[in-house]
């Protein structure tokens, strides 16, 4: 191969080297997927750039969010109500998090639903993920920690193999 040849292409090689650095890898995670959001302001943008204005301010630390798409260090997400925009990756955190949804819910100390109440429980709660069963999910809300049906949470998906 000709030298001029071998300089060309570790002048692309370093070109787009440069430019992956620019914009950042996805991921590799899977999408969509919950996450919630690592501080407690966190600037929702119309696009995935600083450049983009921003179209909302989430004030919730920890609110879980779905991650619906990625762009470099970009994540399109969705909160619970569907409002839908671009966040930086930094202002993410992979520790997971659930709102109640619905009416007044009861938190159970075992994953049945003839099993004992621990507490009962207003929509818009929100509370920190341990693990799912099938139906049913552990979670933990300000210290009280027990058993919700994955229905009446937002921030995990249908049973499916085992899948949260």
């Amino acid at each position: 191969m000709p030298l001029r040849a071998v300089i060309w292409l570790i002048f692309l090689g370093l070109a787009t080297t440069v430019a992956n650095a620019d914009t950042g890898a996805n991921s590799g995670l899977a999408v969509p997927r919950f996450v919630s959001l690592a501080a407690g302001e966190v600037n929702l943008r119309t696009g995935p750039g600083f450049r983009y204005p921003v179209a909302w301010v989430f004030v919730r630390e920890s609110l879980p969010v779905e991650v619906i798409g990625e762009f470099g260090d970009w994540r399109q997400v969705r909160d619970h109500d569907g409002a839908e925009g671009w966040v930086h990756r930094v202002m993410l955190s992979g520790r997971r998090s659930v709102l109640v949804t619905g009416g007044v819910r009861v938190l159970r100390r075992e994953p049945r639903p003839e099993s004992s109440t621990i507490a009962r429980v207003e929509p818009g709660v929100q509370g920190w993920l341990n693990a799912c069963r099938s139906e049913w999910c552990e979670i933990d809300l300000d210290g009280h920690r027990g058993w919700m049906p994955r229905d009446y949470l937002w921030g995990v998906y249908a049973a499916r193999g085992g899948n949260t």
